[in-house]
């Protein structure tokens, strides 16, 4: 195992001369040609070959910082491994200036969620950075429960926050025990443990959509209806069978998706309708919340929590339009200060009959004035054709401040800049310890002794007792438990016999068993690799996806021989190599359809590895498969080159 700071030494691409040679004798089944893909020269912006930055991130990935981390440090040509494989304690710290790995690592762990799939753009920038959604982006319900969780994750529990102060405040009283019965994460709603931070309040924006689909197949099923039966608690029958409402959340454990059928009905015409109305509405819907949140996360650079110090509450202000580090701090804040400088110049200047006036007049034109408003519209539009784009807050006061996803790209940016590709965040296999975070309660901004703050955050030693009873106890199973045990056998059976099928089928030649040979990775296995090289298969073949930067052309390959930890390997023999200023699109793909990922991971609880598609500029696609990394796989391609990229 290296150990931190080991230098992968590339081999560079392959010779142009073998490349065209192997593309012309082997062209693989998996490069479907795309009609309709964005084709460009491929004169991107790369670390090594351009001084001209194509947005505000990538200058910003290349400036000389001030305050830097290991990851800001220049390392020569090589790449040098900061610790991909190795335990969080033995990652260099800080990895970037002024920012936490713990930070770091949150931000990646919901870049990961929030990212499926990225298209490069010419388009000019209106607001300075890329990795903004477009307008017609694709929809899914997986697409759905992200935006849905990212909505908890920064505005619900944020107003939350503000809640709990001000019912604090309202009622005098100093300390409240949390509902998860002990203080194990600062920033979350329930207090549960976590073993890394953001993480409690991820699993609760799990559980909250969860709940949701859970309350919606409820309502569906008629659930506790009034017309059920008195005795139905007691009812044998009743008993036996397994609570339906439980598919929902079973679902979203296997697959983070929960959904529910209802019974056909053939005669009904408005069932149709209604879902392709309900469906359509989606997307718009979707967009919104995304929207909502890109708002939220500009505004308010800033973590709510459940506990609240002096110094939270002095900085709170000064910290709601500071970007983080390496953003600049001060311009947000000096745009701010002259808008509000100006309107309080203006309300100076403003009496108050001038006011009413004012307002009287522009309800008047608005209502009165259609004829007038519309030429005026269709004058800007063709005068202006962006000119509703420039008056988004995005591009007008909160140009330059990031999303969590703009500084998340950046920071990944800026490692591969500096040959220092950032470590992925920790892996949690384990569950936390069920102890409270340590906290100084001469800094908590509450009329309360310490004793009742270490009464409150601790556990409470009888409920203890009882959940450790509780779990030595050997539970007893009802009937309905042992048919779904029935079933789940049944089902894991069918996946396995399903599975060495597919192995007979690639061999025959059939690219779709090809798709599936190595998605269910052995129980156990150990994942190490990165950064140079991963795990993956090409046209069902096991093999390494190596990521060259040593050479003048940045290029990613596929080889079927090992690394021997200097990255010679993928000179030899490799499938494909593609440029990575050439790559125009990067798609997150299923290692299975949602219905079969939901199927296996109930029936064996095993993760199914995932895939990636990577599109040249000639519309070329190179499909991979079973990368245990998929998601730093993706990051590393997503940040290394030039390219301007927009969310699809």
């Amino acid at each position: 195992m290296p150990m931190p700071g080991y230098v992968f030494k590339d081999g560079g691409p392959i010779p142009d001369s073998e490349l065209d040679e192997q593309r012309r004798t082997n062209n693989p089944a998996g490069e479907t040609s795309r009609a309709d893909a964005t084709s460009s020269s491929s004169n991107f912006n790369t670390p090594t070959s351009s001084t001209s930055h194509a947005s505000d991130s990538h200058a910003l990935a290349h400036a000389d910082h001030d305050e830097k981390g290991v990851a800001q440090l220049d390392h020569d040509e090589s790449i040098k491994d900061l610790g991909w494989n190795e335990h969080p304690a033995d990652v260099p710290t800080p990895l970037v200036g002024g920012l936490p790995n713990e930070d770091l690592w949150k931000l990646v762990r919901r870049f990961n969620k929030q990212m499926y799939h990225v298209r490069a753009t010419d388009a000019h920038l209106l607001g300075g950075l890329d990795l903004n959604t477009v307008e017609n982006e694709e929809f899914s319900p997986d697409k759905l429960r992200a935006n849905l969780e990212r909505l908890y994750m920064t505005i619900i529990i944020g107003m939350m926050g503000s809640g709990k102060h001000v019912a604090r405040l309202r009622s005098w009283r100093g300390v409240q025990s949390p509902s998860a019965g002990v203080l194990g994460s600062h920033d979350s709603a329930t207090g549960a443990p976590e073993k890394h931070k953001g993480e409690a309040v991820e699993q609760e924006a799990s559980n909250f959509v969860s709940g949701i689909g859970s309350i919606a197949l409820s309502s569906a099923a008629g659930k506790h209806e009034p017309g059920d039966p008195e005795d139905q608690g007691t009812d044998p029958i009743n008993k036996a069978v397994p609570d339906p409402t439980r598919l929902a959340v079973a679902g979203a454990d296997a697959k983070h998706v929960a959904n529910g059928g209802q019974p056909a009905t053939e005669h009904d015409k408005t069932k149709q309708p209604m879902e392709d109305a309900m469906w359509t509405k989606m997307r718009p819907t979707m967009h919104m919340l995304g929207d909502l949140c890109d708002g939220w996360e500009r505004f308010g650079k800033y973590d709510y929590g459940s506990v609240v110090t002096k110094q939270h509450l002095l900085t709170f202000l000064d910290s709601a339009l500071s970007p983080t580090h390496p953003f600049p701090q001060d311009a947000p804040r000096l745009k701010l200060a002259g808008i509000v400088t100006g309107l309080l110049a203006v309300s100076l200047l403003t009496t108050s009959a001038m006011f009413i006036k004012m307002n009287t007049f522009f309800a008047g034109f608005g209502f009165f004035g259609d004829p007038l408003i519309w030429r005026g519209l269709d004058l800007l539009n063709r005068t202006y054709p962006n000119w509703q784009k420039l008056l988004e807050l995005r591009n007008s006061l909160l140009k330059g401040v990031p999303t969590n996803a703009q500084l998340t790209i950046t920071l990944l940016r800026i490692g591969e800049v500096n040959k220092a590709p950032l470590p992925p965040p920790p892996r949690s296999d384990e569950p936390p310890p069920n102890k409270p975070k340590s906290i100084n309660g001469d800094e908590l901004a509450l009329d309360a002794s310490n004793e009742e703050i270490h009464n409150a955050i601790h556990e409470d030693p009888n409920d203890a007792a009882a959940a450790e009873k509780a779990a030595t106890e050997k539970p007893k199973h009802r009937h309905g438990e042992h048919i779904l045990g029935f079933f789940k056998g049944s089902a894991k059976t069918s996946i396995e016999t399903k599975f060495g099928i597919d192995k007979v089928r690639a061999a025959a030649g059939s690219d779709h068993a090809k798709n599936h040979l190595g998605v269910l990775p052995k129980p156990g296995e150990e994942v190490v690799s990165g950064p140079v090289d991963f795990k993956g298969r090409y046209k069902g073949h096991k093999g390494w996806i190596y990521v060259s930067t040593m050479a003048t052309i940045p290029s990613v390959s596929f080889s079927r021989e090992a690394s021997d930890g200097s990255g010679d390997a993928e000179s030899k023999n490799a499938a494909f190599s593609v440029p990575v200023q050439d790559i125009r699109e990067l798609k997150k793909i299923g290692g299975l359809g949602w219905k079969a990922k939901i199927v296996v991971g109930w029936a064996t609880g095993r993760t199914v590895a995932d895939g990636l598609e990577i599109i040249d500029k000639n519309g070329t696609t190179w499909k991979l498969t079973a990368i245990q990394l998929r998601e730093e796989l993706f990051n590393r391609l997503a940040s290394m080159g030039g390219q301007k990229w927009e969310c699809l």
